[in-house]
């Protein structure tokens, strides 16, 4: 603790090295010189209290320098850059959810300046701008109408605001989830302006416990799919069909916040019994929203789909133009939706599920390549491991697939600090720490990104610019 206290105190003023790199790099404005200084010195004193074998003296030595030439590239990066999920998490929030597929990402490049987004574009006068998107929705899901905002959670405030505001909704206490960002169901209900009517317990409730809520304030029975969360054992609630029929008994909405948004099914493990759009149309239920960003692997939206009526309530209330999508989501999830058209039968070649469905011989040949290169260029010990992965963004909670990953462990640099500088990289590359090792996940990985992977992780590990 006295070694490390000491190599902090020694570490020299902002001031001075400030003078100092400015007289080195005099075309460096002083704004974007102070903060490349102030991050490598919090970067340094990072390394010190990992345990990180450090000298204090590098502050003097030219290498800083050519440290803060290389913190000015970074800081004047976009943070808005595309990077390398190593991770294994394929619908990680932290790095933009579902990939893109390549039909989506051109379609994004094509809007980028003036596009159609509110005009017809045979007769030129204004239109609605998800029009083709509804269609698209309509055709896949069998749903009367659909429509779009920006994403689920505006979806679930948007439907609850038109359908229910001022009157009851009927929901089981095992449904009231919260999701991340501390966004509750019982908070955006309060919101919406609707009436929370609870029933049943946190792990049983029944049809009876829904008719005997029913009543003359009643505005919907909401049924909500919890997708980052599963109760198991002595549990039951009653289906979205049996709702349907209670709702069509009484002349009461039923609502479905379905969330991460399978369209359809796909015989793709983990997903096999993810619960899909499609048959919740089917049931009948009146309106159904979900997400655009996670199962059905396009751009973040929150999607609504269900009878004419229903949906048409939510288009006129005021709150549909606070949450309607800009041209680049509705340009990117029209593009992802044609894929899906293009191939009606079996799964769809989108980004997620060919990551779900590529073999685990495959990872491991590429696994044994990337650790033996790592091996040979670095002085990093890198073992290849067969994991375990979760899809996260609260999908499929609890469901497991398979995954290899190369392990890395480094003589002289400790795991924090090895993923400091893999992040800090051209292209940033984000892995994971267990048990004393940095993860590269290869199921989150797409092929043509493996030599780019390797190229960073080999420079990463060799020294970059920046702290030894």
């Amino acid at each position: 603790m006295a070694d490390q206290s000491d190599t902090l105190r020694a570490i020299p003023a902002i001031d001075v090295l400030l003078q100092r790199c400015g007289a080195a790099l005099p075309n460096a404005s002083r704004p974007l010189l102070l903060e490349a200084i102030r991050e490598e010195t919090t970067r340094f004193r990072a390394a010190v209290r990992a345990g990180s074998p450090v000298d204090a003296t590098w502050f003097d030595a030219p290498r800083f320098v050519d440290a803060i030439r290389a913190a000015l590239e970074r800081v004047q990066r976009s943070r808005h850059e595309g990077v390398l999920n190593a991770t294994g998490i394929l619908l990680h929030t932290g790095l933009g959810r579902a990939p893109l597929c390549d039909e989506a990402r051109a379609a994004v490049d094509g809007v980028a300046r003036y596009a159609i987004v509110e005009v017809d574009p045979d007769s030129g006068e204004r239109d609605e701008r998800e029009i083709r998107v509804a269609r698209l929705l309509c055709d896949l899901t069998g749903a009367e109408a659909a429509t779009v905002v920006n994403n689920n959670a505006g979806a679930t405030l948007l439907a609850l605001s038109a359908l229910a505001a001022g009157r009851e909704v009927i929901v089981s206490r095992g449904q009231l989830v919260e999701i991340g960002g501390g966004f509750r169901m019982p908070d955006v209900m309060a919101s919406s302006g609707a009436i929370m009517r609870e029933v049943g317990t946190t792990n049983r409730t029944h049809r009876n416990d829904y008719v005997s809520a029913l009543g003359p304030a009643t505005a919907m029975l909401l049924k909500v799919h919890p997708s980052n969360f599963r109760m198991i054992g002595f549990t039951t609630a009653p289906t979205l069909s049996d709702l349907v029929e209670l709702g069509r008994a009484h002349g009461v909405t039923v609502g479905y916040d379905l969330g991460s948004g399978l369209l359809r099914p796909v015989d793709v493990s983990p997903l096999e019994d993810e619960p899909d759009v499609r048959s919740a149309v089917e049931t009948g239920a009146d309106l159904i929203w979900f997400s655009g960003d996670k199962l059905l692997c396009g751009p973040q939206a929150g999607i609504l789909v269900g009878r004419k009526d229903a949906v048409a309530k939510a288009r006129r209330h005021p709150l549909f133009r606070a949450l309607r999508p800009g041209k680049l989501d509705l340009a990117a999830l029209e593009a992802t939706l044609l894929v899906y058209r293009a191939h009606p039968d079996g799964v769809p070649p989108l980004p997620l599920f060919s990551a779900l469905s590529t073999p685990q011989a495959e990872l491991v040949a590429a696994a044994r390549e990337l650790a033996a290169r790592i091996e040979r260029a670095s002085g990093a010990r890198a073992v290849v491991r067969e994991t375990v992965g979760f899809l996260g963004s609260g999908s499929a909670p609890a469901r497991e697939f398979s995954g290899v990953a190369v392990a890395l462990t480094h003589p002289d640099l400790v795991p924090d600090v090895v993923a400091a500088r893999l992040r800090a990289g051209r292209p940033r590359v984000y892995a994971r720490i267990e048990a004393g090792e940095v993860l590269l996940e290869l199921r989150s990985i797409f092929p043509d990104q493996r030599e780019v992977l390797a190229t960073a992780v080999v420079a990463a590990l060799q020294g970059p610019a920046g702290v030894p």
